[in-house]
């Protein structure tokens, strides 16, 4: 664990520093190149030999696409309680991002034009879901529905056998979607971004991944649309007197179960004494947790807690650090003013009763959210990010007239006589 004080002479740096720590090598970046390469070059073959490679299944052109009745099985399969999960995550995202559609709109410009904006969906969309993430599924194929894109195609990793979890196949088939491949990592972005002989390409890519996932997107953006870059996950605990020890080491403990060993956790407390109560129950809970020794090499080089003397300190590193995931365990009349105070985090957990982990699997809001500082200009995913905005202009004779002279002003400033004469034949 690092420990840190706000107030201490290098502590900018050493935040600083801590953070950049996650990011990925050149290596990754040079890596994810070739293969993009590869696969925008030869297709499908590209695709087969890099899941062979990379996830031991040997798999063919006819067999990358996970058939439609398999999803059906994969659901009479689960469990009651599982199925009832399913649809209890799938209604609540559903009624959260209902609200968030947004309406197109018409009124009059100053001239008395007719200006407005109109929303349509994306028409083929792309989401990659990590081996295993059920609830992934419903946080990004969910939204897509809701937005009514006409066509999604999802992707994600085989196991060596080439197949692909009984949960995650049945939420597919709870959200909606029918087109799923069994392909994973870069090969998965460049299928989805060039396409390939099996697999059309998409407009829009979404969804996280690994450190090579999201160097992937960043490398295909422009090429294709991507939502954000959502990388190695993050959680920031802002403690005071009030937060229970037991509760903060619990959900330290499950941001640090991802166990890639690039996840950053923060402790931000009103005191030592709450680090150390918070840092002991960790101590306590571990030792019984089934992935201990991947959460210990988290916690050993990305943990770090924070010592603040007042919530307005505390605020402050978490603007600077822009958390994916913030809780505030914090005393009741301290949180609506850091509510309004804090900017730049992803999601924000009120009270000791909202671990992080209901955000992850049910409480609506899309758990696919901004990591790696990028909160400060980013926000997490919502349903009018599977929409297009277009603006609509039409002016009629009358109102024409009324704004020649601005734009022959404009036309004189830039020295475009030929956009001031595609407006004077209309007025001629």
């Amino acid at each position: 664990m690092l420990r840190l004080r706000y107030n201490a002479r290098n502590f900018d740096a050493a935040l600083a520093a801590f953070g950049r720590a996650s990011a990925p090598p050149q290596a990754v970046a040079d890596s994810v190149s070739r293969i993009l390469a590869d696969v925008r070059a030869r297709g499908d073959k590209a695709v087969l030999e890099l899941t062979a490679k990379f996830d031991g299944a040997r798999l063919t052109g006819r067999t990358l696409r996970v058939r439609p009745g398999e999803l059906s099985a994969a659901l009479r399969r689960l469990g009651s309680g599982e199925r009832r999960a399913l649809a209890a995550s799938r209604r609540a995202i559903e009624d959260f991002n209902r609200v968030g559609v947004p309406e197109g709109w018409a009124s009059e410009n100053p001239d008395g034009a007719v200006v407005g904006e109109k929303f349509d969906p994306i028409r083929r969309v792309g989401i990659y879901v990590p081996s295993g993430l059920v609830s992934t599924v419903l946080m990004t194929a969910v939204l897509a529905r809701v937005a009514g894109c006409p066509e999604v195609a999802v992707c994600t990793p085989p196991d060596a056998r080439g197949g692909i979890s009984d949960g995650l196949l049945a939420a597919l088939k709870v959200a909606g979607v029918g087109e799923v491949y069994r392909i994973g990592g870069v090969q998965a972005i460049a299928a989805m971004a060039y396409g390939t002989t099996t697999v059309p390409a998409v407009d829009k890519i979404f969804g996280p991944g690994n450190a090579y996932v999201c160097e992937a997107k960043r490398q295909v953006f422009g090429h294709v649309g991507v939502d954000s870059l959502p990388g190695p996950s993050e959680v920031m605990i802002i403690a005071d007197g009030a937060a229970r020890a037991r509760y903060a080491a619990a959900d330290i403990l499950a941001q640090a179960e991802h166990g890639s060993g690039l996840e950053r956790v923060y402790l931000v407390a009103l005191s030592a004494a709450v680090v150390d109560a918070v840092q002991a129950e960790i101590e306590a809970q571990l030792p019984s947790l089934p992935r201990s020794e991947k959460i210990r090499r988290v916690l050993d080089s990305g943990y770090a807690a924070v010592e603040v003397a007042s919530h307005a300190e505390a605020a402050d590193v978490a603007n600077r650090v822009a958390p994916e995931h913030l809780e505030l365990l914090v005393r009741r009349d301290s949180v609506q003013p850091l509510v309004r105070t804090i900017t730049t985090a992803g999601a924000i957990m009120i009270g000791n009763h909202t671990p992080t982990a209901l955000g992850d699997f049910l409480a609506g809001p899309s758990h696919v959210l901004p990591t790696g500082g990028s909160g400060r200009f980013l926000s997490g995913l919502r349903v009018s990010d599977f929409l297009r905005r277009t603006s609509v202009v039409a002016y009629d004779a009358p109102s024409l007239r009324r704004a020649a002279p601005t734009a022959a002003a404009f036309a004189a400033m830039e020295r475009l006589e030929a956009h001031w004469r595609s407006v004077e034949v209309r007025t001629e």
